[in-house]
C-alpha cells in the first residue's frame, strides 16, 4: 500500500461508525454516501433473471447483474468517480494517476473527464491497441511503461511521488471500495428474492464493497467469492488470516489476475465473505460462450467466473436465490470468439478433428455436405501442415464443427469417416481435454 493509500484508509476508517482502530474501514453510510455521488454518473445496472441458468444451477431463480453495461464497460467507473470526486481543489489540479491494462484505467479516464481533473494511466507492453485508444478516447494521458502490470505500477506510483498526482489504485482504496459496493445496495432492490450473491476476486475490492452492503440489509445474504483456479489466493489468505502471495498467476480471466489481496480488503473480506470457490478456466469459457448464447451478452472471463462456479459442482445452490455478478464485458473480439469456441468444446457442443483426404481439393465439398446433412455446422476447414506421421499420399485437413452434443457429433465425423477417400485421423474431445486439465 502506497502513503496515499493508507490516508485514505485511516481518513475512512475516522468517519466510520464507532471508536478507534476497531471502525470498519468501510461502512453501509459510506456506500450510500457513494451512491449519491453516482446518481447522475453510473448506469442503474439491469437485473435480469434467467429461467435456463436456475435450472442448470438447481436455484430457485437466478439473476444476472449486468455490469457490462455499466459505462466503459464495467463496474470500475463506480469507485474511480467516488474516490476522485472527493478529491481537494488542490489534488485535482495535480492530477490523478493509475496504473492498469483495462477496465480502471478506462474508469479513471473516464471520472477525470467528468470531473475536469487531468488523468495519466501507466500501461505494460502488452497491453492491446484497442484499449489504448480507448482510455485515450476519454481523454486520459496513457504512458506506456514496464512489460508486465507490476512494472507498470512501479513506475505510476513512483512517478505519483514525484509529481504530487494522487494515485487512484485499483482496490487498495476506502473510497473505490465503497464506488463498488453500490453494487450491492442496486441488488437488494432489484433482486428482493435474493439469498446469496456470487462476486468475482481479484484484488477484492468488488466483493469487499458489495459484501459491505449487504451485510447490512435487513435479510440474510450469503456472499460467494469466485477465483479462477490459476489465481486462487482469497481462500488461502481468509483461511489464515493474513495475506497470502502467489509467485504468478495464469488464467484467461485477465480482469482478476491478480496476485494478492490488500491488507484493507482482506479486512473486510474476512467481516463479508462467507466462501469462496475456484473455477478453472475451461468452466469460466463454458460460461463466456452460454452468456452469449442463452443472456445475448458478451462477457469478459472476470465477468463470466461466477456464472461458471453457480454452474459448476464446487457450489450447491438448490433452491436458492443467487445473483450473479458479471462484472464486465470488456474483450477483444477475436479472444471472445476464441473463447466462446473452447467454451462449446468444453460443454461437449463442439468437435475438432484431423482428416486425411485421397483427393483434394475436390473431397472438401463432399465433407461439407456430409456435415451439413447431418444438421451440423462447419466451423472452420483448413489445410493442416503435413507431420511425419501423416499418410504421404494423402492431404491433411482439420475441421471444426459445431453440434447439438457430443454423441451427435459423434455421429457427424462417423458420417465423415463413411466417405470414400476420407478418414478421420485425430479427434480431440472434450471429456479427454478436461480431464487432462484436472489432473
Amino acid at each position: 500500500m502506497t502513503d496515499g493509500d493508507a490516508d485514505d484508509c485511516d481518513a475512512a476508517g475516522d468517519s466510520a461508525d464507532g471508536e478507534g482502530d476497531a471502525s470498519p474501514v468501510v461502512t453501509r453510510g459510506d456506500v450510500e454516501d457513494a451512491r449519491r455521488r453516482l446518481d447522475d454518473v453510473a448506469h442503474r445496472t439491469p437485473l435480469d433473471t434467467s429461467r435456463t441458468f436456475a435450472e442448470m444451477s438447481g436455484a430457485a431463480s437466478l439473476g444476472l447483474k449486468l455490469e457490462g453495461l455499466q459505462r466503459t464497460g464495467s463496474f470500475k467507473i463506480r469507485g474511480a468517480y467516488n474516490a476522485m470526486a472527493q478529491l481537494s481543489e488542490a489534488e485535482r489540479e495535480a492530477g490523478v494517476i493509475a496504473a492498469s491494462a483495462g477496465n480502471h484505467a478506462q474508469g479513471v479516464a473516464l471520472a477525470g473527464e467528468i470531473l475536469g481533473i487531468d488523468a495519466t494511466i501507466v500501461v505494460p507492453e502488452v497491453t492491446p491497441a484497442a484499449k489504448i485508444a480507448a482510455t485515450r478516447g476519454y481523454g486520459a494521458t496513457v504512458l506506456v511503461e514496464g512489460d508486465i502490470y507490476e512494472r507498470s505500477y512501479e513506475y505510476a506510483v513512483a512517478r505519483a511521488e514525484e509529481t504530487g498526482e494522487t494515485f487512484v489504485h485499483p482496490f487498495d482504496d476506502a473510497a473505490v471500495i465503497a464506488g463498488q459496493g453500490t453494487v450491492g445496495l442496486e441488488l437488494l432492490e432489484q433482486y428482493p428474492a435474493m439469498d446469496t450473491v456470487l462476486v468475482s476476486i481479484g484484488g477484492g475490492g468488488l466483493i469487499a464493497g458489495i459484501g459491505t452492503a449487504v451485510a447490512a440489509a435487513d435479510r440474510d445474504v450469503r456472499v460467494v467469492g469466485v477465483q479462477p483456479e490459476g489465481a486462487a489466493h482469497a481462500g488461502p489468505s481468509l483461511a489464515a488470516g493474513e495475506v497470502r502471495e502467489l509467485d504468478d498467476v495464469d488464467t484467461v480471466a485477465e480482469g482478476i489476475a491478480d496476485t494478492r489481496l490488500s491488507e484493507t480488503t482482506l479486512a473486510l473480506a474476512r467481516e463479508v465473505v462467507d466462501d469462496v470457490v475456484t473455477v478453472s478456466d475451461r468452466e469460466i469459457a463454458a460460461a463466456v460462450a452460454l452468456l452469449a448464447e442463452r443472456e445475448k451478452t458478451v462477457a469478459e472471463g472476470a465477468g463470466a467466473a461466477p456464472l461458471a462456479a453457480a454452474l459448476s459442482d464446487w457450489l450447491d445452490l438448490t433452491d436458492t436465490h443467487p445473483a450473479v455478478v458479471v462484472s464486465g464485458g470488456n474483450v477483444n473480439l477475436t479472444d471472445h470468439a476464441e473463447l466462446t469456441r473452447t467454451g462449446l468444446f468444453e460443454l461437449g457442443r463442439y468437435a475438432e478433428a484431423r482428416l486425411a483426404l485421397a483427393a483434394w481439393p475436390s473431397q472438401v465439398g463432399d465433407v461439407v455436405e456430409a456435415v451439413t446433412a447431418e444438421g451440423a455446422e462447419l466451423d472452420t476447414l483448413e489445410r493442416a501442415r503435413r507431420t511425419a506421421t501423416d499418410h504421404p499420399n494423402r492431404t491433411p485437413v482439420t475441421v471444426g464443427i459445431e453440434g447439438r452434443d457430443a454423441d451427435h457429433l459423434d455421429g457427424v465425423l462417423t458420417a465423415v469417416s463413411e466417405l470414400d477417400g476420407v478418414s478421420v485421423v485425430e479427434r480431440s474431445t472434450a471429456d479427454a481435454t478436461s480431464d487432462a486439465s484436472r489432473g
